[in-house]
């Protein structure tokens, strides 16, 4: 896989240490999400279903999770 570009989460907050998710665009449609304590860990998804999956988040599909 070549070089990403890695861009954090603007709801992670300013702390360099601390974790967040991260999101780069790759090829193919293709979207790769990470969380920075773990960088080698990375879901490949495309597009329509990764923006299905942030509407679900924002509709609190997952609160019960927590």
């Amino acid at each position: 896989m070549p070089e990403l570009l890695w861009q954090k989460s603007s709801f992670s907050g300013s702390n360099e240490g601390g974790s967040c998710v991260e999101l780069a665009t790759g090829t193919a449609g293709l979207r790769h999400l990470r969380e920075s304590d773990d960088p080698e860990s990375i879901l490949d998804i495309d597009v329509a279903k990764l923006g299905s999956f942030l509407l679900a988040v924002k509709a609190g599909e997952f609160d019960h999770f927590s």
